[in-house]
């Protein structure tokens, strides 16, 4: 009897082989950042309501920057506790960083307010007039 007749077959590969990692060293593989943060935009008639959540982020790591009409929100974070227990120090590190980016051409970008409460970023994007169309004459000459 040879030691691979008493492992179960298993289709081999680099995900089986990182689910396995993952297994013994339990979630030290995954990303800590996620894909990205929750976003609502409500249309409100005369105005946008976005509502972003990023729970746990002091209001200061939060940027807010409008380059041309591209609003981009950005939020980061990193973290460090320490816990003693008997003979050993056990050390967490945590570090997120999320970045979205929304088209504002229909906004009136300077009147843009912003509010960030209980984790979640509220920004009131008021729309711009629509453009009233253009009529004149053209004298034939």
């Amino acid at each position: 009897m040879s030691i691979f007749s008493l492992v179960p077959y298993r289709n081999s590969g680099v995900s089986n082989y990182f689910d396995e990692m993952e297994k013994m060293m339990g979630n030290a593989f995954r990303p800590v950042f996620g894909s990205g943060f929750r976003t609502d935009i409500s249309d409100k008639g005369d105005h946008y309501l976005l509502e972003a959540e990023l729970p746990g982020f002091a209001k200061e790591n939060i940027h807010l920057n409008i380059e041309g009409d591209l609003l981009t929100i950005t939020a980061k974070r990193e973290e460090n506790k320490e816990d003693k227990d008997k003979q050993y120090v056990r050390r967490e590190r945590s570090f997120a960083s999320y970045e979205r980016s929304f088209d504002i051409s229909e906004v009136k970008a300077e009147e843009i307010a912003a509010n960030y409460a209980n984790g979640v970023l509220e920004m009131t994007l008021p729309k711009k007039s629509p453009a009233t169309p253009v009529s004149r004459r053209i004298e034939i000459q």
